[in-house]
């Protein structure tokens, strides 16, 4: 598995990060944000619920919750149109964690 850094000081453990998740750490470099293709989609989605311009200081955490429970169920093409709740599900059983509806 591979993770695909931003430039930003946040992620400044970046190393401690990829070892924790036993994960391979890169790089994208700046002004190139199709080489985060996850995260640009990803910021896609979110655009649908909460428009640029829009201030997410004024943004409510039940707002923020019905936007995540909305994602996690929409079914995907990347993943076999199951939802994203779906697949960390299996991969959770897959692993012995035990997870239930």
């Amino acid at each position: 598995q591979t993770i695909t850094y931003d430039n930003g000081k946040e992620f400044s453990y970046h190393a401690d990060v990829s070892a924790t998740l036993e994960a391979q750490g890169f790089f994208a470099h700046p002004y190139h944000s199709w080489e985060r293709g996850l995260n640009e989609n990803s910021n896609g989605l979110l655009r649908q619920y909460f428009p640029k311009g829009v201030s997410l200081a004024s943004v409510t955490q039940d707002e923020i919750i019905a936007a995540m429970c909305r994602l996690n169920w929409r079914p995907r093409k990347c993943l076999g149109f199951k939802t994203p709740y779906e697949v960390f599900l299996e991969d959770a059983n897959t692993q012995g964690l035990g997870v239930a509806l």
